[in-house]
């Protein structure tokens, strides 16, 4: 799996992200069940690394279309459907606005 440096975050995101340090997104990550590595890389894609390992898939959230994925002409591509509520940006909103409800 590949996985956004610290550097790369703050550069597509903004100062104030990653919330987790990329050591701790990778740890997390590769505790998941089917996780075998995870590659942090520093560019803005991963098509450095993707031309490297020659995925068979290349899985990214439902915000995409697979058109628009770096590697589709490499590799298959695969949407995962959005879990609504559950991103990093949903969070640091709702913490916001509303900084003591559960």
């Amino acid at each position: 799996m590949g996985l956004n440096s610290d550097k790369s975050v703050k550069k597509l995101k903004g100062e104030s992200r990653p919330l987790n340090t990329e050591l701790d997104r990778k740890f997390i990550l590769e505790a998941c069940r089917y996780v075998d590595e995870v590659v942090i890389f520093e560019e803005d894609t991963p098509i450095k690394l993707i031309r490297s390992l020659k995925p068979d898939i290349i899985v990214k959230g439902g915000d995409y279309e697979p058109s628009a994925v770096v590697g589709s002409e490499i590799a298959k591509v695969v949407i995962f459907d959005l879990i609504q509520g559950y991103s990093s940006t949903a969070s640091i909103n709702k913490l916001i606005t509303n900084p003591l409800s559960k």
